[in-house]
């Protein structure tokens, strides 16, 4: 049974950059929300908040297909 290798989808690093990705995703919502122009039609509401929502699902591609350094 110890020969035996535990095949996880997903390390401990996997794990932690999709947090951060989830982090930078709250933040552009958080950013979009923040646009003070009526229907969020402000620079904040329809540039920075999608920018940074872009960010955050490319943090989360990137945590999926990010393989680990001890996988042949």
């Amino acid at each position: 049974m110890s020969d035996k290798k535990k095949n996880f989808a997903f390390t401990k690093e996997n794990y932690k950059w999709m947090l951060i990705g989830i982090g930078v995703l709250f933040l552009g919502f958080i950013t979009m929300s923040l646009d003070s122009t009526p229907h969020g039609q402000g620079f904040l509401g329809l540039t920075l908040g999608p920018i940074i929502i872009v960010a955050g699902f490319i943090i989360e591609f990137f945590a999926i297909f990010k393989k680990s350094k001890t996988e042949e």
